[in-house]
């Protein structure tokens, strides 16, 4: 009697459901986690190549699933989005279509499910759903770090966005760090659009070596020339991050997938489907 009591009880008590089925390879999934349109792209690069042209960029939340876990790679702009488009300032709206929360469950996977979250740099676009993930361990960049939980904050981070970072385990790191320990999920430091703006080099068994860009360039055409935007805090560090990557992409024969780009999204497999 006091097993089948206990029996009905336990879902009461919201018990875990099982964790997922570990997957045998590493897998890249691209959700898309919202649009900014652009009135003027003249924001996107300080010698005046984008002026007066209107454009979209797509925010995606990039899930990285690997034999030993699983990974978040930027958050997006926010669940809290969906179907209340809003504004990040005069001629730039944004909209996100679908929750990530709903996008994970087309993986079979919740906010509860990942090890770690971490981020290219902390501005609002990449840590909208952050908060959701209070199980998981913060990667977190020192320098980066420090310098948005400044007051004032700088240009473009909301800290309400990754507050949860307080409460959570956090793994603080100042340069490159191996994710999983072999080389297959690597964060490499990539400074000046922010104080610790970072890429994310990835090692496939298939696809082989793939480099999310993070922020290091916002459209594919500035990639060859180098453009960068009017507010990053370095131009000179930016230049040097775009040349390690540069030389990244030929030694490693990486693709390099500029992250707000659509182009470069579209080429990634539709979710749920995944890079492996």
């Amino acid at each position: 009697m006091r097993m089948l009591l206990l029996a009905a009880l336990l879902p009461l008590a919201g018990v875990a459901s099982a964790a997922p089925p570990a997957v045998a390879g590493l897998r890249l999934y691209a959700a898309n986690c919202g649009e900014i349109a652009f009135e003027n792209l003249s924001f996107f690069s300080d010698t005046g190549d984008y002026d007066g042209r209107p454009g979209r960029l797509v925010v995606p939340c990039y899930v990285i699933r690997h034999p030993k876990g699983t990974l978040l790679w930027d958050a997006g702009l926010g669940d809290s989005y969906v179907g209340k488009p809003g504004t990040l300032g005069p001629g730039v709206t944004v909209k996100v279509a679908t929750s990530l929360v709903d996008e994970l469950k087309a993986i079979g996977l919740a906010p509860a499910d990942f090890s770690y979250v971490a981020f290219s740099h902390l501005h609002a676009d990449h840590t909208g759903n952050a908060n959701l993930f209070p199980a998981a361990t913060w990667i977190l960049n020192q320098t980066e770090l420090a310098a948005a939980i400044n007051v004032p904050p700088p240009f473009g981070v909301n800290a309400a966005t990754f507050s949860g970072y307080a409460q959570a385990k956090q793994q603080l790191i100042d340069g490159d760090y191996d994710v999983f320990g072999d080389g297959t999920v690597r964060i490499l430091r990539a400074p000046g659009h922010t104080p610790g703006h970072q890429v994310l080099v990835l090692k496939f068994r298939k696809a082989g070596n793939v480099i999310l860009s993070g922020d290091l360039y916002h459209l594919r055409d500035s990639v060859a020339n180098h453009r960068m935007p009017v507010i990053n805090v370095s131009r000179a560090d930016t230049l040097a991050s775009m040349e390690r990557v540069d030389r990244l992409v030929a030694n490693l024969k990486a693709r390099l997938v500029v992250e707000h780009d659509l182009g470069d999204f579209n080429s990634l497999p539709r979710f749920p489907a995944y890079l492996d």
